[in-house]
């Protein structure tokens, strides 16, 4: 990489996708000087991507760009395009002429989720567990504040999942700490509804509590959302990226810390699954109105919730976070849950 004349004109180019992994001998100056980092598309670039592919399909007038981008976040061109032919193909089996926006709802939930198991037997009971797991986050969603739109509801199992609550998320470069916890009490909506209900836990939150014990970890470790720890950071800042990486990792805080971090975390999880049983406690006829809705028609749009919760508490205020386009499509799935 030295051997060449500054009047040569010779440009090196290379690209990888771990650029962690890099030799800092790469990185000096003279060789690769300067670097590019390639995203994914943001909320902007996603609606330029996707009308590139749309336009090569008959798509219908109720087809939303904007809606589909919304609904898509961390997808790569890729990804967007591997969507569009998906709809297209479920138009094709429809023996319809357009693509409807019903065509790109029923392909995001493959893409993100899989083929439905239509084949798949379950017991009512079941049935009815989920549909109150799920009725149990979109509704502790809904009632708390500056949340992202709940956009769909369904207990159509797809993959490994017996159901899903899907958000219209707000793309934003950081969150506020009540904002955090106010997506750990969502995380815990199904498995709290499950407790109250049936006064059983079952293995469906197992996603769930994964996903909030992450959550809070990276709160109290990385950005010094403890009042005890105060503002230190916990986290590994030596990670390991190779085999063996257990044997290798340390830690630049004592026992006690570790001890105190612990404690950090637990108090978290606890104040947001309390949260939540309080949220459905107070809400047991929509949470009970819901389930039945879910059970009937399977499938439940984010619309359809808020007028159930607007017909039975008149007058309330619902977050209006992520409101700025009706839920009709796209989709983030806030939960995996096994039921």
């Amino acid at each position: 990489m030295d051997g060449f004349e500054s009047n040569e004109g010779v440009i090196l180019v290379s690209s990888t996708n771990r650029p962690d992994v890099l030799d800092p001998a790469l990185l000096r100056p003279g060789r690769f000087d300067r670097q590019v980092v390639v995203p994914l598309p943001d909320i902007q670039g996603r609606p330029a991507i996707l009308s590139v592919y749309i336009n090569k399909i008959p798509a219908a007038p109720d087809v939303s760009i904007t809606n589909l981008a919304k609904g898509t976040p961390g997808f790569s061109g890729a990804d967007l395009e591997n969507l569009v032919n998906e709809a297209a193909l479920y138009a094709a089996k429809r023996n319809q002429e357009k693509v409807f926006m019903k065509d790109f709802e029923d392909a995001k939930d493959k893409v993100y989720m899989g083929l439905e198991r239509k084949s798949k037997v379950i017991r009512e009971e079941d049935r009815k567990i989920t549909a109150y797991h799920e009725s149990g986050h979109a509704l502790v969603a809904r009632m708390l504040p500056d949340t992202d739109t709940v956009n769909k509801i369904t207990i159509i199992p797809r993959g490994r999942a017996g159901g899903v609550t899907w958000f219209l998320p707000e793309e934003r470069d950081f969150k506020f700490k009540d904002q955090l916890e106010n997506d750990l009490a969502i995380s815990f909506g199904g498995r709290a509804a499950e407790e109250i209900v049936f006064n059983r836990i079952s293995t469906g939150a197992a996603a769930d509590i994964k996903q909030a014990t992450e959550l809070a970890q990276r709160m109290v470790r990385n950005w010094g959302m403890s009042e005890n720890l105060g503002l230190l950071s916990y986290a590994n800042s030596d990670e390991q990226i190779f085999l063996g990486r257990e044997i290798v990792q340390h830690r630049d805080y004592s026992e006690a810390t570790a001890q105190k971090i612990d404690e950090e975390i637990v108090h978290l999880i606890k104040k947001s699954y309390s949260r939540a049983r309080e949220i459905l406690n107070n809400n047991m006829d929509i949470l009970h109105k819901l389930s039945d809705l879910l059970l009937e028609k399977e499938t439940v749009l984010g619309s359809e919730l808020d007028d159930l919760i607007r017909s039975m508490r008149p007058g309330i205020h619902l977050s209006t976070l992520g409101t700025d386009a009706p839920p009709v499509a796209g989709n983030t799935p806030a939960v995996d849950p096994e039921a």
